[in-house]
């Protein structure tokens, strides 16, 4: 039986689609002032519900193609990539914790408060690590491929 593979190609289209959505959300952030703008608004929740689940995508196929035990949520799949040096566990936890928040934004389980997504706003440099770590990663593993 053939060890399964990291489809490069596959992860590349996913951190590629991330940096894409994480720069408009920058530029987002740059127009606070459209909050009053239910248009602006529901396009900034769109775009954090598709990056966070781009994070999940990566991480479950991470998860599968190592052979990880199989995370028994998205929150987990995320924790995962920390506990396996991927990413740092901080950022780990943080985007774990982000799912909770893509969960509210998808089927509002709760009034979405809009202040706590502009809050949000502040922190989406942290898909701007996740994609670099991510990327490094799977360079370094590439390379060291011989070494396991």
């Amino acid at each position: 039986m053939l060890p399964l593979m990291v489809d490069e190609g596959r992860i590349a289209r996913l951190l590629r689609g991330i940096s894409d959505r994480s720069a408009r959300l920058h530029a987002a952030a740059a127009t606070r002032d459209e909050i009053h703008d239910p248009l602006w608004l529901d396009g900034v929740k769109y775009l954090f519900v598709t990056i966070i689940e781009g994070c999940v995508d990566v991480a479950h196929h991470l998860a599968a193609s190592e052979k990880w035990q199989p995370p028994d949520s998205n929150a987990a799949a995320l924790r995962a990539m920390g506990e396996r040096g991927v990413i740092d566990a901080e950022l780990a936890t943080h985007l774990a914790s982000a799912v909770g928040f893509r969960n509210v934004l998808v089927h509002q389980y709760a009034a979405v408060d809009d202040r706590i997504v502009m809050s949000v706003l502040d922190r989406i440099d942290e898909f701007d690590r996740f994609v670099a770590a991510t990327s490094a990663w799977v360079l370094r593993r590439e390379h060291g491929a011989g070494d396991r």
